[in-house]
């Protein structure tokens, strides 16, 4: 029989004293109420109906652990049973490789009450391929729900990776391997989509992103599109998602309703997006009352539900206080299995001096914390104009990451922010310019200088070239690859990297082209190239840094020319 059915939605996201995030909660009316970003309104995800048949695959929890050289799997299936009547099904579990094969098969026959049931399954991976950030192999788990000997029921597959993240003394380590990482948040915001954005604008973004260097971000103060995970799980970046509770005043982190609220929020997000490799930590507010008693409570109140969702992942959230604090111990971040910190000396929390002498006491308060610095950077309303502004944003971004790196204990550094964003206010009460100007690249993604800089700076190794001038035009070249140490936020080990480079003349022709693996070994490694003598007055080195996996993690081009009237050498 058939029927006409008709579905309604109506959403109402407009800021107010009862809505997320905190800052339009503290404020008396709704027409006042306003946050530092846009709040665009309606349906910005997609969204879809499904038909089921009686009965469905709600979700997949997988976790894995590397046992040698293989790994055991386990994964829950969360199946629903919607008929009146018990079902008898069969569930078929299939692990698939990055190759393609399958890597671990199993099934159970089961019966289904009316109703949600979970079905716990254990299997076993031989000779894993781990998930890292230069060679991010993945896997992939399908699920197939059948009833005896008719078509499936329901089939739902979901990826994972396989990989080891610790924290041992207040050092960050990936697969056993001491990282130190960088990267910049981003918000969901574009002048041509605004909130609602294509998966074409943040894959866009995202490869920018990564040309940029990014292994880290947090990304910024709510969860993510989806495409986002995958993206990261795909390209090799570390996460720390976060709920939208953002600047909660300590009545508010003690209401119950933004407990229940926030517990909501929280394990919506777990539920979602627990089985993304590319997510190590789940972040609980940002810049909240946490210095506070009912604050501390509140960061208490919620590592007891992510432990019980998520035990093998840390727990975190975003401090903008506690390098002021009286007494760090006495606030949330004892809690913290690290601390994010958001610290903006030279521009909002004063002048830039205070800086090294906040972070020493810091480190020495808090001895057994290891520390991301989650926002940095400058915002052009402290300087006279835009251009003046990127000016001083490259002077934060060259004076603090060196000093971020003074300390062994900060593992990774995050700056404010990738993009300019759309916000009401402009971050000044009263100023309602449109944009936020903090970004590396404006609302159009138009590069800054301080795009380069930025680049230049997190290049996972530095080159450098010397000619070979024996005779007028080079026969030879030597470029040597001096990858970052453990002292350098970043720094990331080269293990299976490889190198390329072509050589062409001031025709465009090429002279020469050769690849190579370049060793493991630690410290700066040569690569070395010859040709036949050429005429040519200028020669042109394209050399790329390539991944394990084949994507570049550094692309130059290096050049010699002849020597002008009174100049010594050609050399770059």
């Amino acid at each position: 029989m058939r029927a006409e059915n008709v579905l309604a939605v109506e959403v109402d996201n407009r800021p107010g004293p009862s809505t997320i995030p905190g800052w339009a909660r503290r404020l008396a009316t709704e027409r006042d109420a306003w946050y530092d970003w846009w709040h665009y309104g309606g349906i910005v995800r997609d969204v879809w109906l499904s038909v089921d048949e009686g009965a469905l695959l709600r979700r997949q929890r997988i976790r894995s652990k590397v046992e040698g050289q293989g790994a055991s799997v386990s994964d829950v299936v969360f199946v629903e049973n919607h008929s009146k009547r018990p079902l008898h099904v069969k569930l078929t579990l299939t692990a698939w490789g990055p190759d393609g094969a399958a890597a671990a098969r199993s099934e159970k026959a089961v019966t289904l009450a009316p109703g949600p049931q979970e079905v716990p399954f254990d299997l076993h991976l031989d000779a894993v391929r781990l998930w890292r950030l230069d060679d991010p192999q993945l896997y992939r788990m399908e699920a197939r729900l059948t009833s005896h000997g008719a078509a499936p029921l329901d089939v739902a597959t979901d990826s994972f990776g396989v990989r080891t993240i610790e924290i041992r003394d207040r050092r960050l380590y990936l697969n056993g391997d001491r990282v130190r990482l960088s990267g910049m948040t981003r918000h969901e915001d574009s002048p041509w989509e605004g909130l609602a954005e294509s998966v074409g604008t943040i894959v866009r973004d995202y490869d920018d992103l990564k040309a940029l260097h990014v292994t880290l971000t947090r990304p910024v103060h709510y969860p993510q599109h989806p495409a986002v995970l995958d993206y990261a799980d795909r390209n090799g970046i570390l996460l720390v998602p976060e709920i939208p509770i953002w600047q909660f005043n300590e009545e508010q982190l003690e209401d119950p309703k933004v407990r229940t609220l926030a517990k909501q929020m929280m394990r919506e997000m777990i539920e979602q997006a627990g089985n993304h490799p590319s997510i190590f930590a789940w972040s609980v507010c940002n810049e909240s009352a946490t210095f506070a008693p009912g604050g501390v409570d509140y960061v208490r109140t919620m590592r007891e539900l992510v432990k019980s969702l998520d035990a093998d992942r840390y727990l975190t959230y975003a401090d903008d206080s506690v390098l002021n604090a009286d007494d760090p111990t006495k606030t949330a971040a004892v809690l913290a299995d690290f601390l994010m910190v958001n610290e903006y000396f030279g521009s909002w929390q004063g002048p830039a001096g205070p800086l090294p002498a906040k972070l020493e006491r810091l480190g020495r308060l808090l001895p057994d914390k290891m520390v991301v610095i989650s926002e940095f950077g400058l915002a052009s309303i402290f300087e006279s104009d835009s251009a003046s502004g990127d000016r001083g944003r490259v002077r934060v971004i060259r004076g603090q990451m060196a000093e971020f790196s003074r300390h062994d204990w900060i593992a990774g550094a995050i700056l404010w922010c990738y993009q300019d964003y759309k916000s009401h206010r402009n971050l000044w009460p009263g100023e309602t310019s449109g944009y936020v100007e903090m970004g590396l690249v404006d609302e159009n993604r138009q590069r800054r200088p301080s795009y380069d800089v930025w680049q230049e700076m997190n290049a996972p190794a530095r080159l450098a070239v010397e000619w070979n001038e024996t005779y007028r035009t080079p026969t030879a070249f030597r470029v040597t690859v001096t990858p970052r140490t453990e002292s350098e936020i970043p720094f990331l080990p080269l293990r299976g990297y490889r190198v390329e480079w072509e050589l062409r003349d001031d025709d465009d022709r090429v002279v020469a082209r050769r690849s190579a693996e370049l060793p493991d070994a630690d410290g700066p490694r040569d690569v070395a190239g010859v040709w036949t003598q050429t005429d040519s007055k200028s020669l042109r080195l394209a050399f790329r840094l390539l991944q394990p996996d084949g994507r570049p993690a550094l692309d130059e081009v290096l050049r010699w020319r002849l020597p002008r009237s009174g100049e010594k050498s050609g050399l770059n």
